[in-house]
């Protein structure tokens, strides 16, 4: 795998406050406790005391879902660290990043590992999640790179249910492997899918089966938060969520106001009725919303004293969720993405009140994989990562642009500088005749080489709707790298790429995982 590195700043979208966390650490260090991508900051990150008994509890907990995992046992061991990510279950592994994330993690234990620093990697199922539109589809491609969306149903009159507890119906099992046809290990990927999405399977349950499979050599320990033990566990933790709940929010609310004034973004909105938690209840998921008596929803109503005896019961909003799973785990590195670390300069406030303590904030791997195929098609056209990481339009023009011929476009440049240098003469010759015609050529002036340009990409555009070989490419190309103007590791599934690339992907992937480097990787594989 030979790979380039793009930096943050050159990918579409990338926020301001994300690339100051990973490029000018100096500008957010009152905003996160430790550098990230540093190995030294993070083995400082790793010494803190974690409760022997809540560890003990968290370890049985956990056993359940990773039966004779000899990382629990190491989990279990006074010192040892955990490395935390996740990501919602979505369908067939969701998006491709899931994967990175996992592998980031795991080589940043690894790595503690080497410095004498026990560690072990962790994947939060987000499966409290309730909004089943966001994980019940995912994106594939076959060999001719284009998307094809797949989608899963859920329950009638479904409601605000956590996801992971959503019943398959039936998942599009044969809309895959058509979607694959002409990829070289299309049975395999299939098969790999097929197995931990049978019958009778939850999304929570087949995306965990999956999970397990991809990263069963490297020790990957899974975490499910809707565990009645592990609720059981945190209980304590919500409790004094609900009964501090006004002093929490109005810190996560002054803390998002800083965050808009120095010219970041607050990543979760935040009002005076915001709640922190959300109750769990006959299998749904219920909004609190603060009110003068303490909490209510919909026409129900709890004092502060009513909700904290359902402690146990409660589910963590996305700016507590990160707090509660460090109050369960002796987290020293939490794995995520832009927007999850952008959730973090706001939680900051929570974990310094509930906890005193904050793992470090760690930049997932990125990766855009191309084949070589795709590699020679780029070097065809003389294109770079950045000319590819933009929407099909224009990409289609700038390749366009490339097939015009030499003297062609020669001659249009020539065109373009005359009729440039001619009106620079006439518009001197006005300035002398009279001053107040000047504005009303540059007026025709932008006309004018408005029509030039515009001449120029017709032209462009005229060559690529009669090459039709070019054509396929610019679709094959854009389908596979920046699809519906997305970085391909946010639309598409892993699954497309192991039915092109093969089984040991997931270890060619891991191999190029750098932790000292937050910069996107553009792979040929």
């Amino acid at each position: 795998m030979q790979c380039t590195c793009v930096r943050q700043t050159d990918l579409p979208n990338s926020s301001k406050l994300f690339t100051d966390l990973v490029y000018h650490f100096d500008r957010v260090q009152d905003l996160y406790p430790w550098q990230p991508n540093n190995l030294q900051a993070l083995a400082a990150a790793a010494r803190f005391n974690f409760p022997d008994d809540r560890r003990a509890q968290v370890v049985q907990a956990l056993a359940p879902l990773n039966p004779n995992s000899p990382s629990l046992e190491k989990l279990a061991e006074r010192g040892t660290v955990a490395i935390v990510t996740g990501q919602q279950v979505g369908l067939f592994s969701g998006p491709a990043y899931t994967v990175y994330k996992a592998l980031t993690a795991i080589r940043i234990a690894s790595e503690l590992s080497e410095l004498g620093i026990p560690a072990v990697p962790m994947f939060w199922l987000a499966t409290e999640d309730h909004d089943f539109a966001e994980v019940d589809h995912t994106d594939v491609f076959g060999a001719d790179h284009r998307p094809v969306r797949l989608r899963t149903s859920a329950p009638a009159a479904n409601g605000p249910r956590p996801v992971g507890t959503i019943p398959i119906g039936e998942a599009p099992l044969s809309e895959l492997k058509k979607a694959l046809e002409g990829l070289p290990f299309a049975q395999e990927a299939a098969a790999l899918v097929e197995r931990a999405y049978r019958p009778g399977q939850t999304m929570g349950s087949a995306f965990a089966a999956l999970i397990r499979e991809l990263f069963e050599p490297f020790g990957l320990l899974l975490i499910d938060p809707m565990s009645t033990e592990l609720r059981r566990i945190a209980a304590p933790l919500m409790k004094e969520v609900v009964e501090r709940m006004p002093e929490l929010a109005d810190g996560v609310i002054e803390r998002s106001k800083e965050l808009v004034e120095r010219g970041y973004h607050a990543q979760v909105l935040v009002d005076g009725k915001t709640s922190l938690a959300f109750l769990l209840e006959n299998g749904h998921r219920i909004a609190l919303r603060r009110s003068p008596e303490g909490f209510a929803a919909d026409r129900r109503k709890w004092s502060v004293s009513q909700l904290a005896e359902l402690a146990a019961e409660l589910s963590p909003n996305a700016l507590l969720r990160p707090v509660m799973q460090d109050y369960l785990f002796p987290t020293a590195a939490y794995v995520g993405g832009p927007a999850e670390l952008a959730y973090l300069a706001q939680s900051q406030v929570l974990y310094e009140k509930l906890l005193g303590r904050q793992p470090v904030a760690f930049p997932r791997a990125g990766f855009t994989l191309i084949d070589e195929r795709s590699a020679r098609r780029m070097a065809k056209y003389c294109l770079t990562p950045a000319d590819l990481l933009v929407r099909e339009q224009v990409f289609n023009q700038r390749l366009a642009g490339r097939l015009v011929p030499v003297q062609l476009k020669a001659g249009l440049e020539q065109t373009k500088k005359a009729v440039s240098a001619a009106l620079d003469s006439f518009s001197d010759d006005l300035s002398h005749f009279d001053a107040s015609l000047v504005s009303a050529l540059a007026t025709s002036r932008r006309k004018i080489e408005y029509q030039v340009a515009k001449i120029t990409r017709k032209t462009a555009a005229q060559i690529l709707a009669k090459d039709e070989q070019a054509r396929r490419d610019a679709a094959s190309l854009n389908g596979l790298v920046y699809p519906g103007g997305h970085l391909q590791e946010r639309i598409y599934s892993i699954i497309p790429f192991i039915a092109q690339f093969g089984p040991g992907l997931i270890g060619e992937i891991y191999d190029q995982v750098r932790v000292e480097c937050p910069d996107h990787q553009f792979a040929v594989v």
